[in-house]
């Protein structure tokens, strides 16, 4: 394998491709390793692990085709430290030099390495607007279980066909996102696939690099055990997970008690505010304390290390004056996934979930489990 190609352009590509490696541990001391194939001019940079494929497209100055594994962040670092320019790659046997400017390094590699590739879905799949995907990503995808060593399905965000369109849901069992996409139609009418939180962390990742225009398309299609994204140059794979979604549209009473309405950015600086005792707290889960009078709310975090802070903020409060609680940091979640200027919480009982919104936002909602405080 020989090529030559732009310091920045190959860099962009290792860095993106790496990420399908990020976290994954070495096995029998070989560390993750990237693949990089060249045909002609083309050269495809692949980073894997055994649910994640990430495969990056680029146009090179290509000498002789080849293929070679190199080790992720070696080769990630050497290129980033070169200067913009030129950069020549060039493999024999289990040697591949970098080579820019008047700085050269020879990695050495295993011959005869593959990585991991699964399976590509053979249907020609549907385009859905690339921002407007990746924002609802934003909102729902912060809700998902990072664990799966307590329930694995949690780490996906369930795609949904519904009667007016596509909805993403996921929920830890703490908290639930939901966002509508009225129609958009990505699956069959009543079909699901439960695509892990962590491939479509990397769409929304992606997108937010290529453009913020809806006049990019992502292209998705999906099979029975894999589901495929592609944008431009970039296809990301990902084994879908099995299992049983919880039913969590019943968790959605059809109205609700209690309602405050308060400016969305106050309500988040005077939370973040408060958060300030948590930080230095042995508990990080302390709960900030809502409660809600006429004239709005008071937020109160109580710990027995720190002390005490409390802010108070104006707003409109609809209903008898109630107390509930939350994991702040949960709740900070929701708020800074609304896109309204309005924040609308409302509840029914200081026992139950409570319901985050934008006010005017009725396609992304949010509910939080309360936390019980003496």
């Amino acid at each position: 394998m020989r090529f030559r190609a732009d310091r920045d352009t190959l860099l962009e590509a290792l860095v993106t491709a790496s990420r399908a490696t990020a976290g994954r541990s070495s096995l029998a001391g070989v560390a993750p390793g990237l693949q990089l194939s060249l045909r002609a001019s083309n050269l495809e940079i692949v980073g894997s692990d055994p649910d994640l494929v990430i495969e990056v497209r680029l146009q090179v100055a290509g000498e002789s085709d080849g293929t070679v594994l190199v080790p992720t962040r070696l080769v990630t670092d050497i290129v980033r430290s070169f200067d913009s320019g030129a950069v020549a790659v060039a493999g024999v046997d289990e040697e591949v030099r970098f080579s820019a400017g008047r700085a050269e390094f020879v990695v050495r590699v295993a011959a005869g390495a593959e990585i991991t590739r699964l399976g590509s879905p053979e249907n020609s799949g549907i385009e859905l607007p690339a921002a407007t995907f990746a924002e609802g990503l934003r909102q729902v995808v912060r809700a998902a279980l990072t664990d799966d060593s307590r329930a694995p399905q949690l780490t996906a965000v369930q795609m949904k066909a519904t009667e007016k369109g596509l909805r993403l849901i996921a929920t830890d069992s703490y908290r639930l996102a939901f966002r509508d996409f009225e129609g958009m139609s990505a699956l069959e009418d009543g079909s699901q696939v439960l695509v892990p939180a962590r491939a479509l962390a990397e769409v929304q990742r992606l997108v937010g690099q290529a453009s913020e225009s809806d006049e990019d398309r992502i292209t998705f299609r999906h099979s029975d055990l894999d589901a495929v994204f592609e944008l431009g140059d970039v296809r990301i794979t990902t084994r879908l997970v099995r299992g049983q979604f919880p039913d969590v549209d019943r968790l959605v009473p059809p109205s609700y008690a209690y309602h405050l309405t308060v400016p969305r950015e106050d309500f988040a600086t005077a939370l973040r505010r408060v958060r300030l005792l948590v930080r230095d707290s042995k508990d990080i889960t302390t709960p900030v304390r809502l409660s809600f009078r006429g004239h709005g709310v008071e937020l109160q975090v109580l710990t027995p290390e720190s002390g005490r802070a409390v802010e108070e903020l104006e707003g409109d409060f609809d209903g008898d004056e109630v107390m509930i609680a939350f994991n702040p940091g949960y709740l900070l979640d929701g708020v800074e996934a609304l896109r309204s200027d309005v924040l609308v919480l409302e509840l029914n009982d200081p026992g139950k979930p409570a319901l985050v919104r934008g006010e005017g936002e009725d396609e992304y909602r949010y509910l939080l489990m309360p936390v019980k405080v003496a």
